[in-house]
């Protein structure tokens, strides 16, 4: 017959080979788990994600899709609609983008100096405007009116009062502020 204190020893051995098992299974888990951020954090650092345009900041002034005649809003050749603006410490240019509803709307941007950011009023257009990176996106206004689009992404000092319109007008005023190629303004006429 065994004695109580050998089952409990018994019992004891079994209880710390099961933890030590437990403990080995939660530590690979654990290992794993970081080096699977490693890599992935060293994956993205290498290969940035797909789609990524760049432009070197300090001359996108001079030359190119971000030349001062080329921001606001245009129709491209292939007839979509296109808002190029540029953000900079502590205002947007344009400083009033004119749009039309119920078309899409493709927002082409970048910034100068500092991480901004963009969202327009009630709508689903939000979005970072990087150093050296183009921004893009597109989206479809359902209806008419003015949105104020603030900076969103702290910029320094004046960054409260950075901030532009939109306005939103019908595709047919649009299409008329547009005919010969010229940019659409919030003066009309």
């Amino acid at each position: 017959m065994m004695s109580q204190s050998a089952v409990a020893d018994g019992g004891e051995d079994i209880a710390a080979n099961a933890e030590r098992r437990w403990a080995v299974v939660v530590a690979l888990i654990v290992v794993l788990l970081i080096g699977l951020m490693v890599f992935t954090g060293v994956h993205w650092a290498a290969m940035p994600p797909s789609r990524v345009e760049t432009i070197d900041p300090s001359t996108l002034h001079v030359s190119g899709e971000f030349v001062e005649s080329n921001l606001g809003t245009a129709i491209g050749s292939d007839g979509k609609v296109v808002v190029r603006l540029i953000a900079q410490q502590y205002s947007f240019e344009p400083q009033c983008i004119v749009v039309p509803s119920e078309m899409p709307v493709t927002f082409r941007g970048t910034s100068t100096d500092a991480i901004h950011g963009f969202v327009i009023g009630t709508t689903n257009a939000n979005v970072m405007l990087v150093p050296g990176f183009i921004a893009t996106f597109t989206t479809t206004f359902r209806k008419t009116g003015e949105h104020l689009m603030p900076c969103h992404e702290y910029c320094g000092t004046g960054h409260g009062a950075m901030w532009a319109h939109v306005q939103v007008i019908a595709p047919e005023a649009f299409l008329a502020r547009v005919s010969g190629g010229r940019k659409a303004t919030c003066v009309s006429g």
